[in-house]
């Protein structure tokens, strides 16, 4: 070592060659930055899987570029940590706290920290009523009395581009999603007839009409969506132990 670190060792002469320097620094960062990151891409099962997460439905799918493209993640997070206090508050009826398996299929996920409003991972199985979300997004007073957010109103008037969901899901299948042709190429049909049953259910319980074509429909099914494959999950690990102790009775 000495030899770099004396007065007129190598070192002194490499930083008497600014161009030569940057280029052999930059080659060492990007050196350790593949050996790090390389084996988590190649390696498919570097995450554990779970058995019931499934790829966004198209309108979930939809929904979540709708809830990107309004900045909801900028003061919501998706991140239950393994706190009790934590798990108490957002990760009820099953959910727990977030799994590294739980976003095998998000680019980018949306785990986040920043809660300027409360953690959504576990929204769809605290709030499942449908109305609900519609009546919070037109007005999140009407709802959350003292709320800070603001009203997305157009989201009810806005039409969903159900026509280039087949382009999305194809995009995604190419980055590893795997969403079956069949889903690919009825995209639009299937976010149609979801987005109209979530409409219909918005009606039977008192809310607006017309909705089932309006962006607030993919919405809705995206926040409807969120924590329900865990809980899923939690719940076929439940019934598993109960058939092994009655078995071992």
């Amino acid at each position: 070592m000495g030899r770099f670190i004396k007065s007129n060792g190598m070192h002194r002469t490499l930083e008497g060659w600014p161009l030569v320097f940057t280029v052999l620094t930059t080659l060492s960062i990007l050196v350790g930055g593949l050996v790090e990151f390389l084996p988590l891409v190649l390696v498919n099962n570097s995450v554990d899987r779970i058995e019931t997460v499934e790829p966004w439905t198209p309108l979930e799918l939809e929904g979540r570029d709708i809830y990107i493209a309004e900045g909801c993640n900028t003061c919501h997070s998706q991140q239950v940590r393994p706190f009790r206090h934590e798990i108490e508050r957002y990760g009820q009826n099953g959910g727990g706290y977030s799994k590294a398996g739980e976003t095998v299929y998000e680019r980018p996920f949306l785990w986040g920290s920043k809660r300027t409003g409360p953690d959504l991972a576990r929204e769809g199985l605290l709030r499942p009523q449908a109305l609900w979300h519609v009546r919070h997004m037109e007005d999140p007073r009407s709802t959350s009395k003292g709320s800070i957010m603001p009203p997305y109103p157009h989201l009810l008037e806005k039409k969903i581009d159900f026509d280039g969901l087949t382009a999305k899901l194809r995009t995604l299948k190419r980055l590893g999603t795997p969403y079956p042709e069949e889903t690919i190429e009825n995209a639009a049909t299937i976010a149609r007839t979801q987005a109209k049953a979530i409409a219909t259910e918005v009606e039977e319980q008192g809310g607006p009409t017309g909705l089932e074509d309006k962006k607030i429909m993919a919405l809705v099914a995206y926040l409807q969506s969120l924590g329900t494959d865990v809980a899923r999950a939690s719940d076929a690990g439940t019934a598993e132990s109960d058939v092994t102790a009655d078995a071992s009775k």
